[in-house]
C-alpha cells in the first residue's frame, strides 16, 4: 500500500507532520480530515534508486520562469473555456521541459481518475508551493479557475522580479570575489614557489610576511587534497544541518541579523508575506487558513514562526494588528496601515499597499547594498595586493640594497 507524507495543522493550530498508508490520495485526505488536520501538503512517499535519481538529475528542472509561463497559459486556456484536462495534455505535448511535461501528464491522469485539481497539484510539493495549491483550490470551489491562475501569474512574476533584482545587485560583488579567489590560487601555486626558490638559492633572510606567504603556498601545494576534503565535507554537513527544522530555524534567524544583508532578507520575507496574505484574503480564504498557508511559504523559518504566533493570537480572538505588533517584525507605519485596513474591512487592499511599501524599501536597500559592498571589496583587494607586494618584493629590495652596498 502506498505511503504518504503530510504536513498541516491540528485542531489547536499546532504544526503536525508524519506519514500514513492509504490506497490513494483521496483516501489519505479522508483519514487526515477525520483527525481534524488542516493540510498544507500531501505527497506520496517514493523510494527511488540511485539510477532513478541520476536520471532525474539529468532532466531539466522546473524553474520559476516555467511556472510563470504555465500559469499564464492555463489562465488563457481556462478563460477560453477549454476543459482543464485537455489544456494540461496540450501543454504537456508542447512543453520543451520533459520534467514539466511528466508532471502535467501525471496531474491530468489524476483528474481522469477522479481527483480534484488542487489535490493533483498537491502531489508535487517540491514544485508547487502551498500558496499555489490553495489558490487553485479556491478557484475550483468558486468556479473561477481563470481568475486563480491570473492571480498566480501576477504573484509569481513579482517573485521572479524580486529574485532578478537581487541577482543583479550581487552579480558584480560575486564576480570580484571569484576573480580574487582565482588570483590568490594562481599566486599560491605558480608565482610564490618561483620566488621562493630564488630566495632559497640566494640564502636571503626572509621577512615574516614572505615566510607566511611561502608557508601558505607550500601547504596549498602539498595538502590541497586535505583542503578539498574539508571544504566538501563542510558543505555537505552544512547542507544537511540546514535541512533539519532546528538548523533551518537557526540559519534563518541568523540571516536576519547579518550585516548589510539582514534587513534586506527581512524586508523580502515581509513583502512576500504581505503580498501572499493579501492574495489569499482577496480570493476568499479565511484569515486563519491564510496565515497557516503563508507561514509555510514565506521563505524564512524564523518569520514563519512569528506568523504562526499571529495565527494562534487570531485564533484566541485577538485582532490581526495586535498579533502582528506582538511579533516585533513590523514598523509602526505598517501597523497603522494594517489597522486601518482591518477597521474598514479592506485588509487585503492595505496589505497590498504594505507589500508595495516593502518593495520600494527593497529597491532602495539593493542600491545601498551595491554602493556599500564596492568600497569594502576595494579595501580588501588593496590589503591583499599590499600583503603580496610586501611579501614578494620586500626581500628583492633588501637583496638589491645589500648588493649595492657591497
Amino acid at each position: 500500500m502506498p505511503a504518504f507524507e503530510y504536513k498541516g495543522r491540528d485542531s489547536e493550530g499546532q504544526s503536525v507532520n508524519g506519514e500514513l498508508e492509504a490506497p490513494n490520495h483521496a483516501a489519505a485526505m479522508s483519514q487526515l480530515q477525520l483527525k481534524k488536520i488542516i493540510l498544507t501538503s500531501l505527497a506520496e512517499k517514493t523510494i527511488e534508486s540511485k539510477g532513478i535519481e541520476f536520471s532525474f538529475a539529468l532532466k531539466k528542472k522546473i524553474t520559476l520562469d516555467d511556472q510563470v509561463l504555465l500559469t499564464r497559459q492555463l489562465y488563457a486556456l481556462t478563460k477560453a473555456g477549454i476543459p482543464i484536462i485537455r489544456a494540461l495534455n496540450g501543454l504537456a505535448e508542447s512543453s520543451d521541459n520533459t520534467r514539466l511535461a511528466e508532471v502535467l501528464n501525471a496531474i491530468a491522469d489524476s483528474l481522469v481518475s477522479g481527483s480534484e485539481l488542487a489535490t493533483a497539484f498537491r502531489q508535487f510539493p517540491k514544485i508547487f508551493s502551498p500558496i499555489f495549491v490553495s489558490m487553485i483550490h479556491v478557484g475550483e470551489n468558486t468556479g473561477r479557475l481563470d481568475l486563480a491562475f491570473q492571480k498566480l501569474t501576477a504573484h509569481l512574476e513579482l517573485e521572479r522580479e524580486t529574485k532578478k533584482r537581487i541577482k543583479s545587485a550581487t552579480r558584480y560583488p560575486m564576480f570580484v570575489m571569484s576573480a580574487m579567489f582565482l588570483a590568490i590560487t594562481v599566486i599560491n601555486i605558480l608565482v610564490i614557489p618561483s620566488f621562493s626558490s630564488v630566495f632559497e638559492k640566494l640564502g636571503a633572510d626572509l621577512p615574516i610576511t614572505t615566510r607566511i606567504l611561502v608557508a601558505s603556498s607550500e601547504f596549498t601545494i602539498n595538502y590541497w587534497w586535505v583542503m578539498l576534503i574539508v571544504v566538501i565535507g563542510s558543505v555537505v554537513a552544512w547542507r544537511r544541518y540546514v535541512k533539519t527544522p532546528e538548523g533551518l530555524l537557526w540559519w534563518d534567524t541568523k540571516k536576519l541579523n547579518l550585516p548589510l544583508f539582514g534587513s534586506l532578507f527581512k524586508r523580502i520575507a515581509l513583502s512576500r508575506f504581505s503580498r501572499s496574505f493579501a492574495m489569499m484574503l482577496s480570493s476568499g480564504v479565511p484569515i486563519l487558513k491564510g496565515l497557516s498557508i503563508v507561514a509555510e511559504s514565506v521563505g524564512n523559518k524564523s518569520i514563519g514562526t512569528a506568523i504562526e504566533d499571529m495565527y494562534r493570537g487570531v485564533e484566541r480572538g485577538e485582532r490581526l494588528t495586535s498579533t502582528a505588533a506582538a511579533t516585533g517584525l513590523f514598523t509602526p507605519l505598517v501597523l497603522q496601515m494594517m489597522s486601518v485596513g482591518e477597521e474598514t474591512g479592506s485588509i487585503d487592499t492595505l496589505l497590498n499597499d504594505v507589500a508595495d511599501f516593502y518593495e520600494e524599501e527593497i529597491d532602495y536597500e539593493l542600491k545601498q547594498l551595491a554602493d556599500s559592498i564596492e568600497p569594502i571589496l576595494l579595501v580588501f583587494l588593496g590589503i591583499l595586493v599590499l600583503i603580496l607586494a610586501l611579501g614578494v618584493f620586500l626581500p628583492i629590495w633588501e637583496l638589491s640594497g645589500a648588493m649595492g652596498v657591497k
